[in-house]
């Protein structure tokens, strides 16, 4: 047996050191070098291939004898199909004694069952296959939606469309949706935010109009199962529907089960529903809600809006690009440079078929409530009368640009834009007409639309937060300040407390 030496242990020892920590060291130092011997870039200095083109997905559409139109969309990734339907109505539509009677139709209309098959029935029925059958009604077109694997699409697709077709609207099911609605009226003021968003569309559109009227405990009583019945019959007939399909089916098989499936539906000869009127219902004005226990205000500053159709949208998305969002202005002078918010932004939102709204605002602290209030106007007023930096236009023409694309990177997203466009009347190449018209936008066209589309006369500016710690007071900026009390009608919890004056 041989016996080691104290300098062989040594040397042993130092061998597999060696071995094990320092080669594999210098091997990562190596690999990394190239690295770290490049000099770090600047973000502003990085250059970016440009986005891959927008392509439409092949699509079958077809309409029906009875008037439903469909799009059939194959996509054989997975062994999944969904479907969703667009039905010409929305809330905007319900009478005004009886608001929140659409989202009634929508949520019964699933809940309640069919008139062959129980809620319950369906809902095992559907879980026992991980499938989905959905309806809602929200303010400009009803939905509803199926969601399964492909063996099952027969079963699935049937009850999809019974639930369309036969919703059966139970007592039962009716009352318990009345009751969850009547928490949400109770839990309305409990959000800040909420309450800015619900008080600036009732000063912008006005609080009857159809576009900022909210249910109410007495509209609610009004709302009976007949009503439900009434407005489905009225809304929900084939030649008022769009259908949309995408997934792993074959197109030939799939035109044949829809013709098999809605084929039989009895068209209607009702014409479409007249649209609501809209004009802006307070021109200008400061108004106040006092949130005593708040320590921040909520500021929303606009006016009425536009339409999507607007030949000068694109050159508007690029206009509030660079309000808007990290690295426009809004952030960097009111957020960054000035400290004066938390969270500050500017958005034209536009509608399809009717004028949206133009919306600044933010969070703030109390104390810095009225001078974020100047910073932001300052801004709307400078990009109305000086022209923007080149610099401003290409970054926000790419940011633009590069998050349209993500519309589009599904089959299923791709589907819906077409169904949407379809919906509203527009034509099916506004994908690209609209990208053509961002890239082609500049500088005078920035200019040009913000001095056309934003107007100082008629904003609207909306506080709330907390009288007592607003200093210096909101009367401070020239105008006059009216109180908004928005305690719940048939409640006996008040929504805020009144102010001695209308001055806080």
């Amino acid at each position: 047996m041989t016996i080691e030496t104290k300098k062989q242990k040594t040397a042993k020892s130092i061998a597999l050191v060696f071995s094990f920590v320092i080669i594999p060291l210098l091997l990562l130092f190596l690999a990394l070098r190239p690295a770290a011997a490049a000099t770090p870039k600047y973000y502003t200095d990085l250059k970016f291939s440009p986005p891959p083109a927008i392509k439409l997905p092949a699509y079958t559409r077809f309409k029906l004898a009875n008037g439903m139109l469909v799009y059939l969309v194959e996509d054989h990734e997975l062994p999944l199909i969904n479907g969703t339907a667009l039905i010409r109505t929305g809330d905007r539509l319900e009478p005004a004694e009886k608001v929140g009677l659409a989202e009634l139709v929508g949520t019964v209309m699933r809940s309640g069952g069919t008139q062959t098959r129980t809620a319950d029935t369906i809902n095992e029925f559907l879980e026992q296959r991980a499938a989905s059958v959905e309806a809602s009604i929200d303010e400009d077109s009803g939905n509803a939606g199926f969601d399964t694997l492909t063996e099952d699409l027969p079963e699935v697709f049937s009850l999809f469309a019974e639930t369309l077709k036969q919703p059966a609207f139970p007592t039962d099911k009716l009352n318990l949706a009345k009751t969850q609605q009547r928490g949400g009226i109770a839990r309305r003021n409990d959000e800040p935010d909420s309450i800015a968003d619900r008080e600036f569309r009732k000063l912008v559109y006005g609080d009857k109009s159809p576009y900022a009227r909210y249910v109410e405990y007495a509209t609610l009583t009004s709302i009976a199962r007949d009503d439900l019945v009434q407005f489905h019959q009225q809304y929900f007939y084939p030649n008022n529907i769009l259908l949309g399909i995408v997934g792993d089916f074959e197109t030939k098989a799939m035109r044949k089960l829809v013709e098999k499936t809605f084929g039989d539906w009895k068209p209607s000869e009702a014409k479409p529903a007249a649209l609501p009127t809209v004009a802006q219902a307070k021109q200008g004005g400061i108004f106040f809600v006092n949130q005593p226990q708040l320590t921040q205000s909520n500021v929303q500053i606009g006016h009425l809006g536009g339409q999507v159709n607007s030949p000068d949208y694109p050159a508007l998305s690029v206009m509030n690009e660079v309000l808007n969002g990290f690295g426009g202005r809004l952030f960097n002078e009111v957020r960054s440079r000035q400290g004066l918010a938390y969270s500050v932004y500017a958005y034209w939102g536009p509608q399809y078929d009717y004028p949206g709204l133009f919306v600044a605002g933010g969070q703030t602290r109390s104390d810095a409530t009225v001078p974020f209030i100047k910073s932001v106007r300052t801004e709307i007023e400078t990009i109305r009368k000086a022209p923007i930096a080149p610099a401003e236009l290409a970054f926000a023409k790419d940011s633009v640009l590069n998050s349209f694309i993500f519309n589009f990177q599904q089959p299923n997203q791709t589907l819906s834009r077409l169904l949407r466009y379809e919906y509203f009347g527009y034509p099916n190449d506004f994908i690209f007409r609209y990208q053509k018209g961002v890239a082609a936008t500049t500088i005078a066209d920035v200019q040009r639309v913000a001095k056309t589309y934003l107007k100082p006369e008629n904003i609207v500016t909306l506080v709330v937060g907390n009288q007592a710690t607003i200093k210096p007071s909101l009367d401070t900026l020239g105008q006059p300040v009216t109180a908004i009390d928005i305690t719940i009608p048939g409640s006996d919890k008040p929504g805020t407390s009144k102010p001695e004056s209308s001055k806080p």
